[in-house]
């Protein structure tokens, strides 16, 4: 059970919704996904753009939990008047923090992310901040109070999937809230590997989005995740440099 905040949930997958081919195949990979937790950018709601489609059209958001994200912002000012307009439209209370600092790379800014995850937590919400894989500042924003950290595997949409696990594990293991491994996953191995270390969840987007039969992935995502769970509870066997019968030896006459 994946528990952020009060709320508490079973599959341990989050997607994205943005990005795919058409509102039909959007619908059907988050049916297949099994994922109770949507995420999606605030600047693309109707408030903004009264007069566009709504991109949930054919999902029943009723049957989901929206997570939005301050996707967009720069300033930690910024991403504080986007929650806001999001909690005024009715969503749920939790907020995943996005302060884009590098245009180029999309890694989060870690100054203004520390300041609006502080703003935010002071106005109530449930705050889930997106940060680069930095040990220490995950570790300031869970003195913060955020319920939750989301470390990139890698620069979001490159799905180069993750490239400083060791960095991820140290999260993980000083951490006492979830963590939930965010952005550049590319593959299902990648969201298994993510949940082998000890993640508590998986958030991802382009991967399925942008795969060539989005629906096949996101079932393949949702098997990623379980599989990569069961995994790290079941414990891995220590890795050796010298073989190893797997059949036992002893008691076995020698013809």
């Amino acid at each position: 059970m994946l528990k952020i905040g009060p709320y508490s949930f079973n599959s341990r997958l989050l997607l994205g919704t943005g990005k795919f081919p058409d509102f039909d195949i959007q619908k059907e990979a988050v049916e297949k996904s099994e994922t109770e937790i949507l995420t999606f950018a605030v600047r693309r709601m109707n408030i903004f753009e009264p007069e566009q489609p709504n991109f949930l059209e054919k999902i029943d958001v009723n049957n989901y939990t929206l997570l939005p994200n301050t996707a967009g912002a720069k300033t930690a000012e910024e991403a504080v008047r986007i929650a806001k307009l999001a909690k005024a439209s009715g969503l749920c209370d939790m907020i995943k923090v996005e302060v884009i600092g590098c245009d180029k790379t999309l890694l989060p800014d870690p100054i203004e992310t520390l300041k609006a995850s502080e703003m935010l937590l002071e106005e109530g919400f449930i705050v889930l901040p997106y940060t680069s894989d930095d040990v220490l500042l995950a570790k300031r924003l869970e003195g913060l109070g955020c319920h939750a950290i989301m470390p990139g595997a890698s620069p979001i949409g490159t799905g180069l999937g993750i490239i400083n696990p060791l960095n991820i594990r140290y999260i993980i293991e000083q951490s006492s809230v979830p963590v939930i491994v965010d952005a550049g996953i590319g593959v299902p191995s990648d969201a298994a590997k993510a949940m082998e270390l000890g993640a508590d969840g998986v958030l991802l987007n382009t991967a399925v989005s942008g795969a060539n039969d989005p629906v096949k992935m996101a079932e393949a995502m949702k098997y990623g995740v379980l599989a990569g769970r069961a995994s790290y509870e079941a414990g891995r066997i220590p890795k050796k440099f010298n073989a190893a019968a797997s059949s036992p030896l002893e008691g076995m006459s020698i013809l």
